[in-house]
């Protein structure tokens, strides 16, 4: 069976690959995912805030508690915050690169152009195969509007591109006034893929402390379904490779991304859930289903059920939106 495909201009064996998570922190777990059958691995965000407080520390001397404005640093998260540091994180991307044979693709976590751009080039001559930007911002300033959002967004890619020669992806959040529009502008600047989405975390209160606590929910298939509906738009309006990434569990959950327009499909709580095993199982799984199905291979399939080639495109436009509502009847 044919599961080949193609992403970031890299031929994969399979769609299966896993995201951006823990595991990729430990270098035996990221060998373990390569013996799982990983075609490649997305190693965890390095974000544009730890840059930034590293490089503010090392020319002003924010580290140092004796300085008169030390209580700047309180702007800036702990360094006990992430798992690895700037410089520490370059260097697991290249003991990584060199313990396994797969494509391995470093993270950013970022939203604005500036002096952290320069770690894309570093990232790139520690040896990663592409680059994966997570533009996760939150417009909490009202005098921000989204298109001024989007034109930082649009930038960061372009500095991004310049900076490096390897194929960058950015992975999107749905909250876009029209996604499709913003698509199609990083498609414009260049970009090699789009990851549809990034997960939402949203913060919860307190009540008793009255603080506001964060919390973490993995995921489960029924997030797919965001995914879904925009994979199947934004397939056949770009160029780029089409990832699609949360509410990916099972080998159906694949097949329906496929079907919907993917390139690959990144695994992520699932592994977290059932471990590293569960990744060689949805493979496996997914072979059984396309035989099962007739399908000789996974490139055929790609896309059928995508806006423009299925047989009613009202299912991912506003028509499906009136007839769900007016469908509903008390039982």
């Amino acid at each position: 069976m044919d599961l080949s495909t193609r992403y970031l201009g890299f031929t994969l064996p399979h769609p299966v690959l896993p995201g951006a998570s823990p595991l990729s922190d430990d270098l035996d777990a990221v060998k373990r995912l390569e013996d799982a059958g990983a075609p490649a691995v997305v190693l965890r965000s390095l974000f544009e805030e730890q840059i930034t407080q590293e490089q503010l520390a090392e020319a002003a001397g924010l580290d140092n508690p004796s300085e008169s404005f030390a209580e700047a640093t309180s702007y800036f998260p702990s360094a006990n915050l992430f798992a690895l540091g700037t410089d520490e994180y370059l260097e697991h991307l290249r003991r990584v690169k060199q313990a396994v044979r797969i494509p391995v693709f470093a993270s950013l976590n970022g939203s604005t152009p500036g002096g952290w751009i320069e770690y894309a080039r570093l990232m790139q001559e520690a040896g990663a195969d592409a680059l994966e930007l997570n533009m996760y911002r939150i417009g909490t300033d009202p005098g921000l509007s989204g298109t001024d959002i989007e034109r930082q967004m649009i930038e960061t890619l372009r500095a991004v591109k310049g900076a490096v020669t390897i194929p960058v992806a950015v992975k999107l959040s749905p909250f876009f006034a029209s996604l499709a529009n913003f698509a199609r502008a990083l498609d414009q600047v260049g970009v090699d893929g789009l990851v549809v989405f990034n997960r939402f975390y949203q913060p919860d209160i307190d009540i008793e402390d009255l603080a506001v606590s964060p919390t973490l929910h993995l995921s489960d298939s029924s997030e797919l379904l965001l995914r879904l509906h925009w994979t199947a738009i934004l397939a056949g309006h770009v160029r780029a490779s089409l990832a699609v990434t949360g509410g990916v569990h099972t080998a159906v959950d694949v097949v329906k991304a496929t079907m919907a327009g993917a390139h690959v499909t990144q695994v992520v709580s699932a592994l977290l859930l059932h471990g590293v095993g569960h990744l060689s199982r949805i493979r496996q799984d997914l072979v059984e289903w396309l035989e099962k199905h007739a399908w000789p291979s996974l490139a055929e399939m790609r896309g059928n059920a995508s806006l423009f080639k299925v047989a009613d495109p009202e299912a991912y436009e506003r028509g499906n939106y009136m007839r769900m509502l007016q469908s509903w009847r008390r039982r």
